[in-house]
């Protein structure tokens, strides 16, 4: 059976179908033979009876021919009372002994005899039975007769029944076993796969998955696992990227830090407030790509963090839009506000302005001078929908897919940055339970639409 089915689990399905067919048969076996055994002593207590009736009625005509007890006719009925194999004896109304086959000279050893030879049995228990006559009792019997025995007929009935009982036991229990293998297979087999992927996932090799996949709730787990190590294979994939983009960001500073240093101290530089102020600038560019990286983790981690409250989404959006309004003065680029109605939502306020803010700063990188910023906010049905329409230079069809991946960067930027921005607004939204998708045609603008749980009016 090990050969068969791996894995204890299996063998013990397999090995528990047995034993129930095992004991369905041998519970079915114990009921028969109680059945039986009641059945039969039923049988040998209604003999008895019978036989301690058919004695009492004897007396009573005994009685009845002559109208009293005469012990020379009751010595009459000693023959007939030996070959019945009981013992009697006969009393009357006031208890005293009247007759017993020991006065008709029967010897105990020939009533015991007669039992053999009857197949009758050992003598049963005492019995007191009143002998009447025309509603009148005349003397009491006590009595003995012989237990009986159950008829060879049912005794070979009962046996082949034991029999059949043995055979059908075993024979469930092969049918068990054989179907507790096919089952236990059949259910261990995806659980097997899966362990062994998991082991393979455990180790590094992201690329197997579970292609047993049942319609049941294995199956549910196995389509839940693949779908659990292709977000382990992209995470990989993301964290290799996220470390090369970051060591890429990080080198770029670093290296001009450590070319003017080494100058400087080489004496080929002399440290001018211009040296030193392009080091200045470097440093900020590093504490605002580790500022950027901070926001990314945090983004990450928003839905664990998220200070939810019932809020009005439009104020907010209304005083994010207005502290930005001189920088899109400053660059020379309208910005509408289109605000008609009241919306609320349920969320973090300060996450909510990040992911405002995030949208209409990525504006500022593309749209040039002359342009224009449309902000609408509106509430469609259970969602509230904000759109930050824009007429800038709009995104090539090869990029738009890749907008809201971290670290990247359209070549049409006009200013430097670290790519995180849309990305950690994507984050933001997830966390709220919504999304932000964005369309776009070159040369005709973009559209970014984020829909977000709306709350009742």
């Amino acid at each position: 059976m090990r050969d068969l089915l791996k894995g204890r689990f299996a063998r013990r399905l397999a090995l528990a179908f047995a034993l129930l067919g095992v004991g369905a048969a041998a519970l079915t076996a114990v009921l028969v033979n109680v059945a039986f055994g009641a059945r039969f002593d039923d049988y040998l207590a209604e003999q008895q009876q019978v036989r301690r009736q058919q004695l009492a009625a004897l007396f009573a005509a005994e009685y009845q021919r002559d109208d009293a007890w005469t012990p020379a006719s009751l010595d009459e009925l000693a023959p007939t009372v030996t070959m019945t194999g009981s013992q009697v004896e006969l009393r009357g109304e006031g208890g005293q002994k009247i007759w017993s086959l020991a006065d008709a000279s029967v010897d105990p050893a020939m009533l015991a005899m007669h039992r053999n030879m009857m197949g009758t049995g050992e003598l049963g228990p005492p019995r007191s039975l009143p002998v009447v006559v025309e509603g009148q009792q005349v003397g009491t019997l006590d009595v003995r007769v012989p237990q009986g025995r159950i008829p060879a007929v049912d005794q070979n009935f009962r046996s082949d029944v034991n029999r059949v009982l043995v055979v059908g036991g075993l024979t469930a229990g092969a049918i068990a076993l054989a179907v507790g293998l096919y089952t236990a297979r059949r259910a261990t087999a995806p659980i097997a796969e899966l362990t062994s992927v998991a082991g393979s996932l455990a180790t590094g090799q992201r690329d197997r998955r579970v292609t047993t996949i049942p319609d049941n709730e294995i199956g549910q787990l196995a389509t839940a696992f693949n779908a659990m190590a292709d977000r382990v294979k992209k995470e990989d994939a993301l964290r290799r990227l996220f470390a090369s983009d970051i060591a890429h960001e990080l080198r770029t500073p670093l290296a001009i830090l450590r070319s003017e240093l080494e100058a400087v101290q080489d004496g080929i530089r002399e440290p001018t407030p211009k040296v030193i102020t392009s080091l200045h600038d470097e440093t900020l560019r590093l504490g605002r790509l580790i500022t950027d990286l901070e926001t990314l983790a945090s983004a990450d981690a928003a839905a664990f963090t998220l200070e939810r409250e019932p809020l009005s989404l439009t104020a907010l959006v209304r005083d994010t839009a207005a502290h930005l309004a001189d920088r899109f003065a400053g660059a020379g680029i309208t910005l509408r506000i289109d605000l008609p109605t009241e919306v609320r939502v349920d969320g973090d306020a300060e996450r909510l302005r990040q992911i405002v803010t995030n949208q209409l700063t990525n504006a500022l990188k593309f749209v040039p001078a002359g342009g224009t910023v449309i902000l609408t906010l509106r509430q469609d049905g259970d969602w509230a929908e904000l759109r930050v329409i824009d007429t800038g230079p709009g995104i090539p069809a090869e990029e738009l897919p890749r907008i809201f991946d971290r670290f990247f960067r359209s070549r049409a930027a006009r200013a430097d940055g670290s790519g995180i921005g849309l990305a950690v607004a994507a984050e933001l939204a997830t966390a709220h339970g919504g999304t932000i998708t964005a369309d776009s045609t070159p040369g005709h603008g973009t559209t970014f639409t984020t829909r977000l749980p709306a709350l009742d009016r």
